[in-house]
């Protein structure tokens, strides 16, 4: 391992490339999930506005996954596969927005995840609930 950092331990620098190497391949997993080699334009501009849309919806996944047991660690096409790509209808209103999934969407882990049915404050003040 090469560095110029002659402070800090050993330990600590292991550490440090493990968390990146993390960071890394979460970024890797989302780049082939939501197609960033697939950019459209060579635009420096248009390449970071893409690159930080990915980060933002990696995120956003990475937050879903959290509440539901067992995906954790998922990748962001399994995250999709299981919890995302199901039937529902959404009503957007300026009272808020409503997801209805159909009866027959397979529901189980986001039942026990206590989303259904809860009330949510959205920014700008309007109400988000999913059932």
């Amino acid at each position: 391992m090469l560095t110029n950092d002659r402070r800090s331990s050993a330990a600590k620098l292991i550490t440090r490339y493990a968390q990146r190497m993390l960071i890394e391949n979460a970024l890797s997993d989302a780049v082939r999930f939501f197609h960033m080699d697939a950019l459209s334009s060579a635009v420096g501009l248009k390449v970071d506005f893409d690159m930080s849309l990915l980060v933002i919806a990696s995120g956003l996944y990475r937050l879903l996954a959290r509440t539901m047991r067992g995906y954790a660690d998922a990748q962001a096409r399994l995250i999709f596969r299981d919890l995302i790509d199901m039937p529902a209808s959404v009503e957007v209103s300026t009272g808020g927005v409503q997801v209805h999934f159909h009866r027959r969407a397979h529901l189980p882990i986001v039942s026990a995840s206590g989303l259904l049915n809860t009330r949510l404050r959205c920014p700008g003040g309007t109400i988000c609930r999913c059932g």
